[in-house]
C-alpha cells in the first residue's frame, strides 16, 4: 500500500486544485485526509505529525520571507501614489519622437517597475491605464500595444528583487541573494528582447507603432530634462540602494526589503502624494498578499510533511533521477510540468508544490541549483501569459476599454511567450549568463 499511497496523494492534491477549490486548503485537506490514511494503514503513527507545529513556527520566524511584505508594500506605494504614473508619462516624452518609441518606453519603464516593485499586478494596472490610452489615440495596434504591456509588466518576476525569486529561494534553500544576482542578467537580457522586437515591429511595420506627431510633445527640451531629473532620478536611486546593498553584502533582502518601503514613502512624500487612504491601501493590497503566500506555505509544509512519511519524496526523486537522459531528461521533464501546469495554476502554487519535489533530484544530479532556480523562475514568468489564466492577462482585461477584445490580448502576447522560451533556452545553453558573479 506504502507504494502507491504517494502517488495517490500527489494526484489528489492536483485533482482538488483544477477543480477550483482554494488551494491553500486544496493542500492542507489533502494532507489532513491521507495522514488518517497512513495512520489507519500503519505507516507511521500520530506522533509524526507533532513536527508540523515546528514547522509552522519556522516560517512564521523565517527572515527570509520577511522580505515579501516589504517588496510588495514597496511595489504597491510607489504605485498608489501615482509616482509610476508619472514616470511613465516622462519616459513615454523621451521616448516619443521615435518609431516605436511608446513601446520601447514601455519596456523601459516595467524593467524599472520590476526593479522597484518586483509586484505584477501593480506593473500591469499601472501601464495599463496610463500607456495603453496614450497608444491607442496614436494608431498603435491593439494586440500589440496589449501584449507589450502585459509582457513588461511581467518583468518584475526575473527581474530582482522578485517575489518570485524570494519564494523559490526559500524553496530550494538557497540564498536569496545569489538568486538575485544569478537573475539579473537574464532579466535585462529578456527586457532589451522585448526592446528589439517592439523596435522591428516599428521598422517592417511602421502603421502598428507610428512615432508620437510633434503636437503630442508638448514638453520643451529643458522642461523634459527636468522631468528626467526629477521624476525618473529617485525611483532609480532607490532601485540602485535595494538592489546595490544586496549585491554589495551590506543588507540581507529583507534588510534591502525594509529600507526600499522606507524609500517608497519618503518619496511619496517629498512628492506631496503620501495621504491617509494612499497609505491604507497600501497596507491593506499587502496584508492580503502576504497573507496568501503564507496560508499556501502553510498548506504545502503540511502536505510536504504527510507526503515524506508516506515516502512519496522517494518516489519522486527516484522517478526523477532515472529518466533518460539523466541531467537533460530531468530539464525536459522539469521545464514542460512547470510550462503545462503555468496554464492551469499560479506560479505560488507551483512554487510551494512542484518545486520541492524537483529539487532533491536536480541537487543529486549534481545541478547548480541556483542556475536551476534560475530556470525555474524564467519559465515561471510565463505562466503570466499563457491563457487561459494567466494573471497579467486578468490584470490587464481589467483595465482596458471592452472595445478591445479579449482575443486581441491573447495575441498580443503569443511573440512575447515565445521571446520568453528563446530566454529560456539561452539559460539552458549558456549557463554563465547566471553562473558570471559567483
Amino acid at each position: 500500500m506504502e507504494d502507491w499511497l504517494g502517488p495517490l496523494m500527489f494526484a489528489a492534491a492536483l485533482i482538488l486544485i483544477f477543480s477550483g477549490f482554494p488551494v491553500a486548503f486544496a493542500i492542507a485537506g489533502t494532507a489532513i485526509l491521507f495522514a488518517f490514511i497512513g495512520v489507519e494503514a500503519g505507516i507511521f503513527d500520530w506522533s509524526f505529525m507533532l513536527a508540523m507545529p515546528d514547522r509552522t513556527f519556522g516560517i512564521m520566524a523565517n527572515m527570509v520571507l520577511l522580505a515579501i511584505p516589504f517588496f510588495i508594500f514597496m511595489g504597491t506605494m510607489l504605485s498608489r501614489s501615482r509616482l509610476a504614473e508619472d514616470l511613465l508619462t516622462t519616459v513615454g516624452q523621451l521616448f516619443g519622437p521615435l518609431r516605436g518609441g511608446l513601446a520601447i518606453a514601455v519596456v523601459f519603464v516595467g524593467a524599472l517597475l520590476a526593479a522597484a516593485t518586483g509586484v505584477v499586478g501593480a506593473s500591469v494596472v499601472a501601464m495599463g491605464m496610463i500607456s495603453l490610452p496614450v497608444m491607442m489615440r496614436y494608431g498603435y495596434d491593439e494586440s500589440f500595444s496589449t501584449g507589450i504591456i502585459a509582457a513588461s509588466g511581467t518583468l518584475g518576476q526575473i527581474i530582482p528583487p522578485s517575489i518570485v525569486l524570494v519564494v523559490l529561494a526559500d524553496q530550494m534553500g538557497i540564498p536569496v541573494g545569489d538568486l538575485f544576482i544569478g537573475a539579473l542578467v537574464p532579466g535585462i537580457a529578456l527586457a532589451v528582447m522585448y526592446a528589439i522586437y517592439a523596435a522591428g515591429v516599428a521598422y517592417f511595420q511602421p502603421e502598428r507603432a507610428p512615432a508620437l506627431p510633434i503636437e503630442a510633445r508638448s514638453l520643451t527640451r529643458v522642461d523634459l530634462l527636468k522631468r528626467v531629473i526629477f521624476v525618473m532620478m529617485p525611483p532609480l536611486l532607490l532601485i540602485l540602494l535595494v538592489l546595490g546593498s544586496i549585491f554589495a553584502g551590506i543588507a540581507t533582502p529583507t534588510e534591502a526589503g525594509a529600507l526600499g518601503a522606507l524609500g517608497a514613502i519618503l518619496l511619496a512624500a517629498v512628492n506631496g502624494r503620501l495621504t491617509l487612504e494612499a497609505l491604507k491601501k497600501t497596507m491593506d493590497e499587502t496584508m492580503r498578499l502576504t497573507s496568501m503566500v503564507m496560508l499556501l506555505l502553510i498548506g504545502s509544509t503540511a502536505f510536504a510533511l504527510v507526503f515524506r512519511g508516506l515516502s512519496g519524496d522517494l518516489w519522486i526523486e527516484g522517478l526523477l533521477t532515472n529518466l533518460p537522459g539523466g541531467v537533460v531528461g530531468l530539464l525536459v521533464v522539469a521545464n514542460l510540468t512547470i510550462f503545462i501546469l503555468g496554464f492551469f495554476i499560479d506560479f505560488f502554487e507551483i512554487a510551494f508544490i512542484i518545486i520541492p519535489l524537483l529539487v532533491p533530484a536536480a541537487a543529486a544530479l549534481g545541478i547548480d541549483l541556483v542556475w536551476f532556480g534560475v530556470m525555474i523562475g524564467m519559465n515561471l514568468q510565463m505562466s503570466f501569459l499563457t491563457p487561459p489564466f494567466g494573471f497579467a492577462l486578468f490584470y490587464l482585461r481589467g483595465v482596458v476599454p471592452e472595445s478591445i477584445p479579449t482575443s486581441a490580448i491573447y495575441r498580443g502576447v503569443v511573440p512575447f511567450i515565445i521571446i520568453q522560451m528563446i530566454g529560456l533556452l539561452l539559460i539552458i545553453l549558456f549557463p554563465e549568463l547566471v553562473s558570471w558573479s559567483y
